[in-house]
C-alpha cells in the first residue's frame, strides 16, 4: 500500500505543478476559446488542463518503472506502451478539439484509434465470472472492448460541465475502485499486490487530486476534452484489466454478485453520466442535430435549474458517486443484506440532498 500511496502523491504533486505551468503558458499565448452561451463562467478560461493530467500519467508510470515493487507491471511492455500510446492519442485529439473545435466524426475516429490500439495490444474483455463464461470470439472481444472504452470516455466527457465536477467524480470513483483492486489482489495474489489495474487507478486518483485545486470554482483552468477523455480511457482500461485477475471458473454462485459487480463498478459509478449521455443523444437526434452537438441541458444544468448553486450541484454528483461506489465496494466485504441496508440509507440521503430545494419550496407552499 505504501508504494501505491507514494505513486499517488508523486502524481498529485506533478499534476498540480504541471497545471500551474500549463495555465501560465495558456494565458501567455491566449490559448482559450470565446465564451459560449452554455458556459458557466463570464471570463475566458483555458481548456487544456488535460496536458497536466497526461504529465501526471507519465510521471506515475516513470516512477513506478524505477521501483522494484512494480516489476510485474513492466514485464509486458507492450501493454504499458499501448496504454501510454492510447493516452497520448486521446490527449492530442482532445487538445485539438479544445483549441479548434474538431468535427465530431474526426473526434470519434480518434477515440476509436486509441481504443483500438489498447484492444489490439491485448487489453480486452476476455471473460466474465459467470461459470467460466468466455466472451465469444477474439473479434467480438475486441469490438466489445472498444465499445466499452468509447462509452466510458464519452460519459466522463459529458459530465465535465461544472467546476471540479469531472475531477471529483472520477477521483472518488477510482479511489474506491483501487481499494477493490487491492483487496482482490490480496486474495488472488497474496505474495504480490502490485498490478497494472491498481497502478492506473492510483495514477488517476493522484491526477484528480492534483488538478482539482485549480479546477474548483471559480476554476482557473478546465481539463477540457483532452483531460476528460483521458480520465475516461484510463478508468475503463483499469476495469478491463481487472477481468484478467479473476478466474471465471472459480467463482461460485455465492461469490457471483461481489465478483461481478465490481467489474462493472466504473459503469455503475457513471450511471448518472451514462444516463445524461443517453438523454443527450436522444435529445439531439430528435432535434436533428449531431449527438456530439453541445448544449446546456445536461443533468448538472438541471440541478441548477431546480435551485442548487454551482458548488452544491457538484456536491450532489459527489454524493451519488460515493453512495454507488461505496455500495459496490461493500459487496466485496459484507453480506448482501447488510449492503442493501447501508446502500438504501445512502440512496435515501442522496435523494433528499438532490431534491432539497424542491422539498423546501413545497414546505413553504404548505405553510
Amino acid at each position: 500500500m505504501r508504494a501505491y500511496l507514494l505513486i499517488a502523491a508523486a502524481v498529485a504533486i506533478s499534476t498540480l505543478l504541471a497545471t500551474f505551468f500549463v495555465l501560465f503558458i495558456a494565458k501567455k499565448l491566449k490559448l482559450h476559446r470565446p465564451i459560449r452561451k452554455r458556459d458557466q463562467h463570464d471570463k475566458p478560461v483555458p481548456r487544456i488542463g488535460g496536458l497536466a493530467i497526461f504529465t501526471g500519467l507519465l510521471v506515475g508510470f516513470g516512477l513506478a518503472g524505477t521501483l522494484g515493487w512494480f516489476e510485474i507491471v513492466f514485464e509486458d511492455m507492450s501493454t504499458v506502451w499501448a496504454i501510454l500510446g492510447a493516452s497520448a492519442i486521446i490527449t492530442i485529439v482532445g487538445l485539438l478539439d479544445d483549441l479548434v473545435d474538431m468535427d465530431w466524426t474526426l473526434k470519434l475516429a480518434g477515440q476509436i484509434l486509441a481504443a483500438g490500439l489498447l484492444a489490439w495490444q491485448g487489453v480486452q474483455i476476455v471473460s466474465l465470472p459467470i461459470g467460466g463464461l468466455v466472451v465469444g470470439s477474439s473479434a467480438f472481444s475486441l469490438i466489445m472492448t472498444v465499445m466499452v472504452l468509447l462509452v466510458v470516455m464519452n460519459a466522463v466527457n459529458f459530465i465535465d460541465g461544472l467546476d471540479g465536477l469531472a475531477a471529483g467524480v472520477i477521483g472518488i470513483a477510482t479511489g474506491t475502485f483501487f481499494l477493490y483492486v487491492y483487496l482482490l489482489a490480496q486474495q488472488t495474489s497474496p505474495t504480490n499486490y502490485f498490478n497494472t489495474a491498481g497502478l492506473i487507478s492510483v495514477i488517476v486518483l493522484g491526477a484528480c487530486i492534483g488538478f482539482l485545486p485549480l479546477n474548483w470554482r471559480p476554476a482557473r483552468i478546465f481539463m477540457g476534452d483532452s483531460g476528460s477523455m483521458l480520465l475516461g480511457l484510463l478508468m475503463a482500461t483499469s476495469a478491463i484489466l481487472v477481468t484478467g485477475q479473476i478466474d471465471p471458473a472459480s467463482v461460485t454462485r455465492n461469490d457471483l454478485l461481489p465478483a461481478l459487480f465490481p467489474l462493472i463498478l466504473p459503469v455503475a459509478i457513471l450511471v448518472l453520466p451514462l444516463l445524461d449521455l443517453l438523454l443527450a443523444v436522444f435529445r439531439r437526434l430528435r432535434q436533428g442535430k449531431s449527438p456530439f452537438h453541445a448544449d446546456d441541458e445536461h443533468l448538472h444544468h438541471r440541478l441548477q435549474d431546480i435551485g442548487h448553486s454551482h458548488q452544491i450541484a457538484v456536491l450532489v454528483f459527489y454524493a451519488w458517486t460515493t453512495v454507488i461506489a461505496g455500495s459496490g465496494l461493500l459487496l466485496f466485504v459484507l453480506p448482501v443484506a447488510e449492503v442493501l441496508i447501508i446502500g438504501g440509507i445512502g440512496l435515501l440521503s442522496a435523494l433528499v440532498f438532490t431534491f432539497w430545494p424542491v422539498i423546501i419550496r413545497m414546505r413553504r407552499r404548505v405553510q
